[in-house]
């Protein structure tokens, strides 16, 4: 008899606790990604940003997850070369794993990549654990080099978008007046970016299926809705003479401060999307396996079902509750200074990175997009403005992650085989 007929219901249970444990890592670590600058710019308090993250990251996960969690899933590991058991041992490995070395990279507070976590985890445990041939190296150039690629295009955004802002804006004659007229125009950009990756990747999970065009017409409509309100909120503000005395750009800052709570809502939607994707892909996986009786292959094939993306979704926001608030603290505050223009190009550039990543399935890491997005604006104001300390431990972090969450897959994966053998 096979593992899975033995044992099919204990196996399941094992894994939806893994795969919890591992969206609970998502959440305290790597959704700092998508608060950590609003909070340092001092745009939104740490509840607040909680509270907003709970909400977006949930809607993201939930409802635009699917695209990449197919990559996680299918795209690392060949299937038809592992036994239905050992995939099921071997993908529960890699939650363990994975979620295991987020938690100590979140109580030291470090913001380390939970993509980097899963792939290494995969792979430690196909290429030791079964054969070298079990992983499809193909698949991994691509991710690997979007690794690099991602932190530098959204270093490059950011800095356009940042010196946008300096030369419409802070560096004219009346940058109140025309923080008023332009700022408007980001939310709109701010507004379609989010929605067209929901209406073109996400809404299928929900029943919705639309075409190109009609996508873009609903994702141009959200962006007109999200810059009218924009406006209504920013009509509100009034230049505020005596803060412009002492910070000559206090009343500029406030209304970035309103921008700043719509980047933050697309970004942590953003990353809900992406990265829900590395506790629920294994899952996915080992959900198929099971449910179709041991056929690997005919699990590779299966859809992700939809109380799976609910499991992952729930994980993120309780993993974001309990223990999000140290690496915010690092990403908001310990780079670079930020104020709320600088923070918003920050995370719009992310949010574009990552929402442009999640529309042709590769699984990017949002800590290192945004980590180079709040480079990048270090760098439109020089180095010195730069923490190169943390930024070193920051690098160190990303280089130990892939062989940890492959070593940890390893001794995870030997010993379940010893308790289920």
């Amino acid at each position: 008899m096979s593992l899975i007929a033995d044992y099919g219901f204990v196996l399941l249970v094992l894994a939806c606790a893994f795969g919890f444990f591992m969206a609970w890592g998502v959440g305290a670590n790597d959704v700092a990604n998508a608060m950590g600058t609003s909070v340092g710019s001092r745009a939104l308090t740490i509840k607040q940003a909680i509270l907003i993250a709970m909400v977006f990251e949930f809607c993201g996960a939930y409802l635009a997850g699917g695209e990449v969690t197919e990559t996680i899933k299918n795209g690392i590991v060949d299937a038809t070369v592992i036994t239905p058991d050992l995939m099921v041992l071997g993908m529960m490995s890699a939650l363990l794993a994975a979620g295991t070395w987020l938690m100590v990279a979140t109580a030291k507070g470090w913001p380390v990549s939970t993509t980097h976590s899963i792939i290494g985890a995969v792979i430690g445990f196909a290429a030791v654990g079964v054969s070298m041939d079990a992983v499809q190296w193909g698949a991994i150039g691509p991710i690997v080099a979007s690794w690099v690629v991602t932190p530098f295009l959204s270093g490059l955004v950011a800095f356009g978008l940042f010196m946008s802002v300096q030369k419409l804006i802070i560096d004219t004659d009346e940058p109140f007046r025309n923080a008023k007229r332009f700022v408007p125009l980001y939310m709109f950009v701010t507004g379609f970016m989010v929605a067209l990756m929901t209406v073109t990747k996400g809404l299928k999970h929900v029943g919705l299926h639309l075409s190109g065009n009609q996508g873009i017409l609903l994702a141009l409509g959200v962006g007109v809705l999200v810059m009218l309100l924009g406006m209504a909120i920013l009509s509100r503000i009034q230049v505020d003479t005596e803060a412009d005395k002492g910070f000559h750009y206090a009343s500029v800052e406030k209304v970035f401060a309103v921008l700043m709570v719509f980047t933050a809502c697309s970004m942590a939607f953003a990353h809900g999307a992406n990265d829900v994707a590395n506790a629920v892909g294994p899952l996915a996986g080992i959900v198929g396996v099971i449910q179709s009786g041991g056929a690997a292959d005919i699990a590779a094939k299966s859809a992700v079902p939809g109380w799976v993306l609910l499991l992952g979704a729930i994980g993120i926001v309780v993993g974001l509750a309990t223990y999000g608030y140290k690496v915010i603290a690092t990403i908001g505050k310990e780079i670079t200074e930020l104020t709320p223009s600088r923070g918003f190009a920050a995370e719009l550039a992310t949010a574009s990175t990552v929402v442009g990543a999640s529309a042709i399935g590769l699984p990017v890491s949002t800590t290192h997009t945004l980590v180079g997005a709040v480079l990048g604006i270090g760098m439109a104001r020089g180095i010195g403005a730069l923490n190169l300390g943390v930024i070193g431990k920051i690098f160190m972090s990303w280089i130990i992650t892939l062989p940890a969450g492959a070593i940890l897959a390893i001794v995870f994966f030997e010993i379940l085989k010893a308790i289920f053998a």
